[in-house]
């Protein structure tokens, strides 16, 4: 029977990064992927010389140890930032028109979208007292700090073209920690902001928003062609079992039946799957892990002639209010956005239908999809001309939602694992979706991991990094090295 230090179970974003932390401190890792590729909705396509996203388009990033990732991955050449084009505007579906979403506390105030009530709200935000409940929904959180039409005009559109989940029911404390904790902290989102301006004005991380060439599957290639990650894919995990100093693991390969043992296991699977997995080993975990939610989105990608759109595209898309659409939540203008998406003198314009808010979408055939979506944007961005390019991709379980009391659901869950010492669960209803949170949460439970008990194998290549004068250390996670670097 094989053996590692440790297996992954799920190849996608998640399990990749846990993966490319445990190699580069020295472990031995194998990643079973049940598909045929990794990355999971992570794929990057080359059609008609558009260059499309299957799911995440880029990297919003103010993390160091994400950077540190990306660096040691060897993708800093590889980066491509966002055009400057993109940086102009982020567009609102307002009253049937586009309209620049003010960013800045001073443009907002003087921008036409709000009434005059509104920005009185607002400018009142430092003088509500705070103390909402502890589960408190994202519509309760920030109707109660910043007025009813910063909800319905800014932050529905981000909870559900973003998120793809439905603000009156996601957790404010899930799905917007910063927030929630400046409030809890300095008593007010405002103050808590000045302050931190003030105080971490030399050492904060730059943020950066970021793809890489040949597009986000760049990165899922270079983490799973990590020297010391053995990649499996074909391997359906079929059991987990527990046993004396560590696991035993089976899976349906296309060669037949194979186990493996190993010292830690982590299930870096949607929660479903994740379930059936941990079946027989703590039902209440079970239970915990079947109560997560996810909502579907169907991602549309038309590619056209840059003359045959009217509007400017001068910036980076818009996202659109409940009130002004039910079923698009959000449009990504990608060959303004980011170089190489479009051939010459065309656009690539990316649609993200459904969420909570509309899953009726999912069941929708591929031609009242198109239909929907040019239907919608042929007023709104003046379009004269069909598509040269149309390319439908689908994601019945795309994000989980984060809804009800998320937080309390979390902590149970990690209550539950302090008694299953060895396993992990690493996926996106855990620590965020992003991609960005993905590779930072791959980081933590890297440290957790190495930190659990003495590793050989990790200790000889600390030895032989020290040995080694003159030569780039490889530190290992969370050590000081690695910060400073």
């Amino acid at each position: 029977m094989d053996k590692v230090d440790v297996l992954v179970i799920g190849g996608g974003i998640s399990g990749l990064a846990s993966a490319w932390w445990l190699a580069r401190s020295g472990l031995s890792v194998e990643v079973w992927e049940a598909g045929e590729r990794p990355g999971g909705k992570i794929m990057s396509t080359r059609q008609d010389g558009y260059l499309t996203e299957r799911a995440a388009s880029m990297v919003l990033n103010f993390r160091p140890e994400v950077a540190a990732l990306v660096r040691g991955a060897g993708l800093e050449s590889a980066k491509t930032a966002r055009l400057p084009a993109a940086e102009a505007h982020r567009y609102l579906l307002h009253r049937g028109h586009l309209k620049a979403l003010p960013m800045r506390l001073g443009a907002m105030v003087a921008s036409p979208l709000w009434s005059l009530r509104g920005k009185l709200r607002l400018l009142a935000e430092p003088f509500v007292f705070s103390g909402g409940r502890a589960d408190e929904s994202v519509s309760e959180f920030i109707t109660r700090r910043l007025g009813r039409e910063v909800l319905e005009k800014a932050m529905e559109p981000f909870i559900a073209g973003v998120l793809a989940a439905d603000a009156d029911q996601a957790s404010a404390a899930a799905v917007l920690p910063r927030l929630v904790a400046l409030e809890r902290r300095y008593g007010s989102i405002a103050a808590g902001v000045l302050v931190n301006r003030v105080l971490r004005r030399r050492t904060a991380s730059t943020t950066e928003s970021f793809s890489f060439g040949g597009g986000m599957g760049t990165l899922v290639e270079a983490l799973a062609n990590t020297p010391g990650i053995r990649m499996r894919t074909g391997h359906i995990a079929a059991e987990l079992v527990r046993g004396r100093g560590g696991w035993q693991a089976t899976a349906a390969t296309p060669q037949g039946q194979r186990t493996l043992s190993a010292c830690h296991v982590i299930v870096a699977t949607p929660a479903p799957a994740a379930a059936v997995l941990v079946n027989s080993l703590d039902s209440e975990l079970v239970e915990l892990l079947r109560g997560i939610g996810y909502a579907g989105v169907t991602v549309v990608h038309a590619g056209m002639a840059r003359d045959a759109v009217g509007h400017p595209l001068d910036g980076s898309g818009f996202l659109a209010p409940k009130g002004e659409s039910a079923t698009l939540t959000g449009n990504l203008w990608m060959s303004t956005l980011f170089p190489d998406r479009a051939p010459p003198g065309k656009v690539l314009l990316t649609s993200y239908l459904g969420g909570a808010r509309a899953p009726q979408v999912a069941d929708w055939d591929d031609g009242r999809v198109v239909d929907e979506v040019l239907g919608t944007l042929r007023p709104l961005m003046d379009l004269t001309g069909d598509p040269e390019m149309v390319r439908v991709d689908r994601h019945r379980q795309a994000l989980p939602v984060y809804h009800g009391a998320y937080q309390a659901r979390m902590q149970a869950i990690t209550a539950r694992l302090q008694h299953i010492p060895g396993l992990h669960l690493e996926a996106n209803y855990r620590g965020g979706v992003s991609v960005r949170d993905r590779l930072a949460c791959g980081h933590a439970v890297a440290n957790r991991i190495l930190g659990a008990q003495r590793w050989p194998s990790v200790e000889r290549q600390r030895r032989e990094e020290t040995e080694k004068p003159g030569e780039k250390a490889v530190y290992p996670p969370g050590s000081m090295g690695a910060a400073i670097e």
